[in-house]
């Protein structure tokens, strides 16, 4: 069994002294693309040369999605025959063999069958793709980036010449007249487009200047249309930072790149409209807003107008003393009122302390002397005098003071009598 990759063999082995000559090289790559087959090949033809009188026609096939392009040979009759008319720019797919030329060092394939992609297989391969991206989330409305309300540059993709670059300036330029743009014309249809549109768009989000990027084209068929389903203008898009407009044809037209952009417009009518603001109705919104804004104002300095007159007329405002006075009398009356009743109680409890005093006079001990009583009191050397209450503390000789109304007398105990009083 063969390996894809036979390492040398002694005789065959290289070194800067023992060299492969051309022919060898030539010999062996042919051999090793001799090993691949026959396979299928899908591209886009880009290039179709038929000589009149020869046996072989010159295809280049290239890839829709990269700047990749293999040379193609075939019978004059496949083109001939086929059931839908082939020309430049076609979806194909091809089942051939690869063959190297040893003698000009070039890869070519000879196909022997030619299929034409239908629109049902392409509009299917577009659902395949849709359903890839829309699962890694290039779909997501929360990657939708903003669009800036007055961008200072306006980067504009579209075919040269177009009718939709002329709908974009005309709209724009009517709505905002200091709108700047930023144009790159490219292809928009055909095998080239795709490339050109990738290259242009990565120039504008690089460009500091450029604060949203519209890709504009005027509608078409759906192979015309092939190009803004491109699964690397797709992801481009995604990958931008500017927020991208896409206004790919009409409303019935749905490319992918409508759904990965962050905005998408009808018509590029419409992304003129999206872009920049109406100079006219932002004029009107503010004239609008100016004069909402000083009926506000005149209706709120009316209303406080209204509050500071009710407040004014308020009596405790109209007569701010007038309070002070009704309550200084209010005090007035008080205070007089409670020294009447201040005087009142002091002149009551003088009439209860004089009668009192009277009782207390009456039974106190100088008004019992005044009526000839005497208070005996005992004299007893190195103390104080001490009150006789009974015979029996006076014997004979007892020292006595007699104490009378108007003084004290200093008596001494002779005798009692038969009674038991003190003589």
């Amino acid at each position: 069994m063969t390996t894809a990759n036979p390492r040398p063999s002694a005789q065959t082995s290289n070194s800067a002294e023992n060299p492969w000559p051309v022919r060898s090289v030539a010999t062996k790559v042919a051999a090793w693309i001799e090993r691949l087959g026959s396979i299928w090949v899908e591209g886009q033809i880009t290039q179709i040369n038929v000589r009149p009188g020869t046996r072989t026609a010159f295809l280049v096939l290239r890839d829709p999605s990269a700047d990749m392009s293999l040379s193609v040979t075939c019978s004059p009759t496949l083109l001939r025959d086929s059931p839908v008319p082939l020309t430049e720019g076609s979806r194909v797919v091809m089942f051939g063999k690869l063959s190297f030329y040893t003698g000009r060092g070039t890869v070519s394939l000879r196909v022997s069958e030619i299929r034409p992609v239908g629109i049902g297989e392409l509009l299917a391969r577009i659902e395949r793709l849709r359903g890839l991206l829309a699962a890694e989330g290039l779909f997501d409305p929360r990657l939708k980036r903003p669009l800036p309300f007055l961008p200072r540059t306006v980067g504009l993709i579209t075919g040269r010449a177009s009718a939709a670059e002329r709908d974009v300036l005309s709209v724009a330029g009517a709505r905002w007249p200091a709108v700047r743009f930023e144009i790159r014309n490219t292809a928009v249809q055909g095998p080239t487009a795709t490339a050109q549109i990738v290259e242009a768009l990565a120039a504008l989000d690089a460009d500091p200047e450029v604060e949203v990027i519209v890709l504009a084209r005027g509608g078409g068929s759906v192979e015309d249309l092939l190009p803004f389903s491109d699964e690397t203008l797709c992801r481009a898009i995604s990958a931008c930072t500017t927020p991208v407009v896409s206004a790919i044809g009409h409303e019935p037209d749905n490319p992918l790149c409508d759904l990965v952009a962050d905005v998408r417009a009808a018509t590029p009518t419409d992304a003129a409209k999206k872009v920049v603001p109406d100079a006219v109705a932002e004029q009107a919104l503010v004239a609008e807003f100016r004069a909402r804004g000083a009926a506000a104002l005149r209706n709120w300095v009316a209303r406080e107008a209204r509050a500071l007159t009710d407040l004014r007329s308020r009596p405790v405002l109209a007569d701010p003393l007038a309070a002070v006075e009704r309550r200084a009398e209010e005090v007035t009356r008080l205070r007089d009122a409670a020294r009447r009743d201040v005087r009142r109680l002091v002149d009551g409890q003088s009439t209860v302390l004089e009668h009192l005093a009277a009782r207390l006079t009456t039974l106190g001990p100088a008004a019992t002397l005044a009526r000839g009583y005497a208070v005996v009191q005992r004299v007893v050397p190195g103390s104080d005098p001490e009150v006789l209450r009974s015979v029996e503390d006076a014997p004979p000789g007892t020292q006595l003071r007699v104490r009378v109304a108007d003084g004290a007398l200093v008596a001494a105990v002779m005798g009692r009598d038969k009674s038991g009083e003190t003589k």
